[in-house]
């Protein structure tokens, strides 16, 4: 065995995922990554390649569970990914086709390794932005004509439609001047609890120890609002939200939520709602999950801006080492919801996962 051999065949033993190159089988005629899952053949039978078109040139076929011929350098994959995040931004009326064309890939390829590295489809990617330079553009000032124009928006119809602003496009240039959000406050055994809605579904749950102190929470995140008491609308949102602090009852799947965020934030905060009862998980776990290793900071923020406590369970996101780091409505109510959730009640399991609740902006008024 040589020098390069001996450490690429500790790779192929060790299923070593980040070894740079490829080994065959002499015997299946296929070939494989370091790290396929497939059982490890007999060292004679080994052929080693520096990738798969060295290997393919020799008469090898590719595995079909580890797939060798596909992109393998995570390097490689986010540089052609931003390299298409680039050409979809420059033409909105570019086809998936024709970008996956001009990167070099396929167009299965080029979905595959977008949504691998982004952990979104092209077509959510290019959605996603097109409202994202709407609000930049009504932010700035730009009349509702003009921004839903810049943006990409084929009609005024079609910007209307589009739930991430959690309303209408003449309603968020205004500040949601104007918008009426319900609320109510009641006793809870966290303190004092807020919750709000508008028409499409529950805006914030806050949570403090006092009714100034919720109140404030709610004019600060939506300051041109008309803010209404209305104990008869909220109650059974403000039961629901009751009923999973106090007694640790799961939310019903049909909850409506109206939550308003970038597309990253709210990736983030779906995924907080996967995280099952009684679970930690750190931020950099969180960011793998969403397919965005290296982005533990920014979920952290997102985590930060989080309006709908309990909910959206931020305060199951710890640190690396299990270190309860800031919670918005207090590191001490996040340790006793954590201490809570971690208790087994009668009748329930913990580590299992809740119903699924409906996409944030997507449940039923």
């Amino acid at each position: 065995m040589t020098d390069i051999e001996t450490p690429r065949w500790s790779a192929v033993q060790q299923r070593d995922k980040n070894a740079d190159f490829v080994f065959a089988v002499r015997t299946t005629r296929i070939a494989c990554r370091p790290g396929c899952p497939s059982r490890t053949p007999r060292r004679e039978n080994v052929q080693f390649f520096g990738n798969f078109e060295a290997a393919q040139a020799a008469g090898f076929r590719a595995c079909k569970r580890c797939a060798p011929d596909d992109i393998a350098a995570d390097a490689e994959r986010r540089r052609l990914v931003n390299r298409a995040c680039a050409l979809l931004d420059a033409d909105e009326a570019s086809s998936f086709e024709a970008v996956s064309r001009e990167i070099g890939l396929s167009r299965f390829h080029f979905q595959r390794i977008f949504r691998a590295v982004l952990g979104v489809t092209p077509g959510e990617y290019r959605r996603a932005r097109r409202v994202e330079r709407l609000r930049e553009g009504l932010a700035h000032g730009r009349s509702v004509t003009e921004a839903i124009q810049a943006a990409g928006f084929g009609s005024a119809s079609r910007a209307y439609e589009a739930k991430a602003l959690g309303m209408t496009p003449s309603s968020f240039r205004a500040g949601a001047r104007g918008e009426r959000i319900a609320y109510a406050v009641a006793a809870s055994t966290l303190g004092r609890v807020l919750v709000a809605r508008t028409a499409a579904g529950i805006c914030a749950i806050a949570l403090g120890d006092d009714d100034a102190t919720v109140l404030a929470t709610l004019r600060r995140d939506f300051p041109h609002a008309d803010l209404v008491v209305d104990e008869d609308e909220l109650a059974d949102n403000l039961s629901a939200v009751l009923a999973r602090i106090d007694r640790g009852d799961e939310l019903h799947p049909q909850l409506a939520f109206d939550v308003r965020g970038t597309a990253f934030q709210r990736r983030v905060w779906n995924a907080l709602r996967a995280i099952p009862t009684g679970e930690r998980w750190s931020y950099a776990q969180v960011a793998a999950a969403m397919g965005r290793p290296g982005s533990a900071r920014a979920v952290a923020a997102a985590c930060a801006e989080n309006r709908i406590a309990v909910a959206v369970a931020c305060h199951r996101v710890v640190g690396t080492h299990g270190e309860l780091r800031g919670y918005r409505w207090g590191v001490a109510r996040k340790a006793e919801l954590l201490r809570r959730e971690a208790s087994v009640p009668a009748g329930r399991e913990a580590g299992t996962r809740a119903p699924r609740l409906p996409d944030l902006n997507e449940g039923s008024a």
